[in-house]
């Protein structure tokens, strides 16, 4: 897979927030940051971060047109298309080996819909340039909800877990051998750092 050098924001410090909750005025007064508190496990804390990956990607809906999905900027294989097309195809297949399930991609009819072909049911690692490049798509809010359905999916898994589970081995191949909630944080961390890549893009001068 072609590399592209990831750019991300912090929310809360680019909107000036931090993380602390704000105080609501209930019956009366306003609530303590103690009477907020509330113990997380991982799985609250994987539901999270899932989130984020959601959030991001709505935030490029405005900005995606015919145009700006297949630029090139520097000729660089990596259009803004592929960039979604592959967030969400790295987390449908690895998500649907965890699930020993069908792929959101067939399942939701999203390889149809975008008519790519073989190429689009590949996943985008070890792309060639050629190969990058005839991952073409205009329809901006299809690969959005493309995205989603495949967060949405691993939220409904996240809900069939136990915290115990996390700690499985799922995959034996790598030393360590990776467990499950290891893989889990993978997928996002993926996902974030693509998504950061196509915000950066669609920051610069593409045409309209």
């Amino acid at each position: 897979m072609a590399q592209m050098a990831a750019a991300g924001r912090d929310d809360g410090a680019a909107d000036g927030q931090d993380d602390r909750q704000q105080q609501v005025q209930v019956a009366g007064r306003a609530r303590t940051a103690a009477e907020y508190r509330q113990d997380m496990d991982s799985l609250d804390l994987l539901r999270d971060l899932t989130s984020r990956p959601r959030d991001a990607a709505e935030r490029l809906r405005h900005q995606l047109n015919p145009v700006t999905l297949n630029a090139r900027p520097g000729g660089h294989p990596n259009s803004v298309a592929w960039l979604l097309w592959h967030t969400g195809r790295e987390i449908d297949v690895q998500l649907a080996d965890l699930v020993g399930g069908e792929q959101v991609w067939t399942a939701g009819g999203f390889d149809q819909r975008f008519g790519l072909g073989p190429a689009g049911d590949a996943v985008g690692y070890g792309h060639t340039d050629a190969e990058a490049r005839r991952i073409v798509i205009e329809d901006g809010g299809g690969v959005l909800d493309y995205v989603h359905a495949t967060l949405a999916a691993m939220d409904d898994y996240l809900g069939t877990l136990s915290a115990a589970a996390l700690d499985d081995i799922i995959d034996e191949q790598w030393d360590p051998p990776v467990s499950r909630g290891a893989r889990l944080v993978s997928i996002v961390d993926d996902a974030v750092q693509h998504l950061a890549q196509a915000a950066y893009v669609l920051g610069m001068p593409l045409g309209e």
